[in-house]
């Protein structure tokens, strides 16, 4: 496969870049293991790029070209897979999130970005950089709200989150905001497209009190976990790391409100900004 023409990016260039390592992997008779060895990662990760769920990075690609004899293919292609309109430290986890079968979230401070209203997600980004011009903040929005597009998709991904009682009781872009974004809430929740918990302050010292995490799971591919920090996150494969934080989200579902309580909760407060946003 030497000096293929570049990848087409308007076709899921991460998925052709996948098939085209796969496809040079196995002429090369590797394993995904051995040519992880070869550029010091894991086999896990190896399958991970082959299947489309994690982005290819320029060091790598570069160690791939030279492994696989290549010439400059994948280096060459994977500038298009780095395009993205999300900022650098999610990009990665929201493409991976586009392809994910189940994803399960524990959310501490703020509705997570799948479950957001545009008015509400634009309270957050404006609140993320007060002084982006309004153009930048639109496009952070539609980019946001390109995500919730994943569950206009009638049976999948399964989507389970555990959302703190701050984040519902945190006034992010008033009260007429909070009202329509904990309705929003409600109706994805009663049109069976979420399974939304609320972890409220009487559970006390939990688990997770360190901070957010999402973890993913793919039909081809390992399951992958995501964290985030301000202006900062990161994924994560290591299998031991991911089957703790799986136990982690099973403890906070078990001390969180059942999802018949959490649904009761945020449509009482859902009412309660309504009707003190119109007296």
């Amino acid at each position: 496969m030497a000096g293929p023409k570049d990848l087409d990016p308007s076709s899921s260039p991460r998925a052709l870049l996948g098939a085209e390592l796969r496809h040079a992997r196995e002429k090369a008779g590797l394993s995904q293991e051995e040519l992880g060895g070869r550029i010091f990662v894991s086999g896990s990760f190896i399958g991970q790029l082959e299947a489309g769920t994690r982005r290819m990075q320029l060091d790598h690609a570069r160690m791939l070209d030279e492994v696989l004899g290549t010439e400059d293919f994948f280096a060459r292609n994977c500038r298009a897979v780095a395009k993205s309109r999300y900022p650098e430290h999610f990009a990665e986890a929201a493409e991976a999130e586009a392809g994910a079968t189940a994803i399960r979230q524990y959310a501490p401070m703020l509705i997570p970005g799948l479950l957001q209203t545009p008015a509400y997600a634009r309270a957050v980004n404006r609140a993320h950089d007060p002084t982006a011009p309004e153009e930048t903040i639109d496009e952070w929005v539609e980019g946001r709200m390109s995500r919730t597009r994943l569950l206009d998709h009638p049976t999948g991904p399964l989507l389970w989150v555990v959302l703190d009682e701050a984040a519902l009781r945190r006034e992010t872009g008033g009260r007429s905001v909070m009202a329509e974004a904990l309705c929003h809430i409600g109706g994805l929740t009663r049109r069976g497209r979420v399974i939304v918990q609320v972890l409220p302050f009487n559970a006390g010292a939990h688990t997770a009190m360190g901070g957010s995490l999402k973890l993913m799971d793919f039909e081809d591919a390992p399951p992958l976990v995501y964290f985030e920090g301000v202006r900062t996150g990161r994924l994560e494969d290591d299998p031991a790391t991911v089957a703790h934080l799986r136990f982690t989200f099973e403890l906070l579902t078990a001390s969180a409100l059942s999802p018949e309580k959490s649904l009761a909760l945020i449509e009482a407060l859902a009412q309660d900004y309504t009707h003190e946003e119109h007296p």
